[in-house]
């Protein structure tokens, strides 16, 4: 994987309809998007040269750019196709897929009523974070001190640019402390994510996770959800607190960077891997199979 950045690597990135050749794709330093956080993105991955569940994604990014007040000028069906066409035109099939739609630089003020929505898409390789007899040593997680907003002062179920800026200072400050990611809490003090995933725990045979209101319900932990019942295992959304924290035996965080991935710790909090985490990484292993996407769609 290469290590260059990312403005500097080869290759080529659909730009507002047009396939560019990496470097020229370029927005400008005044546009709004970059001044006042317009802007909305998605995390996809391609997994033998299919897009897991590319329709929902390029659905929940038009809806993330709807409730920032803009609109993205293509169809589900042209973003998927575009996905798709970047996909093969830089010769990858098992790659991350990064759409971005953001205000143009029209005008430079809050309001941007006549600001153009700029839409690209660009690719790369980004393998799975860990092998399975890594993963399931757990990582360990600090807890944030950034809280989710209250859904009343900020967009909380887009996928908006401006909702991660507290997610990026909470995860280096938990790397700087030796740890994996930060856990967050809403602005109650309950439970809520992490910095880019959402997160599951055990008991009792049972799994539990909070209810997805005041940040992202992803696309991942959604699928997750869809395996755990489709096993049998009751999935209880719900409310939970950060005393809580005792009581579970397991703990594991989704996402589509992270898929689905283990927890040993969250500050202290200990959790041991186990049989319902293994079984659930193997299941979503199996469903993201190009072979596993065809026959459920």
């Amino acid at each position: 994987m290469s290590i260059l950045p990312f403005d500097q690597r080869e290759g080529f990135i659909w730009l507002d309809g047009q396939m560019l050749a990496w470097g020229d794709a370029k927005l400008h330093v005044l546009s709004h998007g970059l001044h006042y956080g317009g802007a909305v993105f998605e995390g996809e991955r391609a997994y033998g040269g299919k897009i897991f569940k590319s329709c929902e994604h390029s659905a929940r990014f038009q809806r993330s750019a709807e409730y920032l007040d803009f609109k993205i000028p293509y169809s589900v069906a042209e973003l998927d196709a575009a996905k798709h066409l970047v996909l093969e035109k830089n010769g990858l099939k098992d790659a991350y897929v990064r759409p971005v739609a953001w205000r143009g630089s029209e005008m430079m003020a809050v309001a941007a009523q006549n600001a153009t929505t700029h839409t690209a898409i660009a690719v790369w390789e980004w393998p799975s974070m860990f092998d399975m007899a890594t993963k399931m040593k757990g990582i360990r997680l600090d807890i944030a001190e950034y809280r989710r907003p209250d859904p009343k002062t900020a967009p909380s179920l887009s996928k908006a640019a401006g909702l991660y800026m507290i997610c990026t200072i909470s995860k280096h400050r938990a790397e700087r402390d030796g740890y994996a990611d930060a856990l967050m809490f809403d602005w109650q003090g309950r439970i809520a994510e992490c910095t880019g995933a959402n997160v599951f725990f055990i008991k009792d045979g049972k799994i539990h996770t909070p209810i997805a209101d005041c940040f992202l319900d992803g696309i991942t932990r959604q699928t997750v959800i869809g395996l755990a019942k489709a096993r049998g295992l009751e999935v209880v959304e719900r409310r939970i607190m950060p005393d809580e924290l005792d009581d579970f035996s397991e703990c594991f965080i989704t996402g589509t960077a992270a898929e689905v991935t283990p927890v040993s710790e969250v500050r202290g909090h200990r959790y041991t891997p186990a049989a319902i985490t293994r079984s659930l990484i193997e299941d979503f292993t199996q469903a993201v199979r190009p072979d596993s996407q065809s026959a459920a769609a």
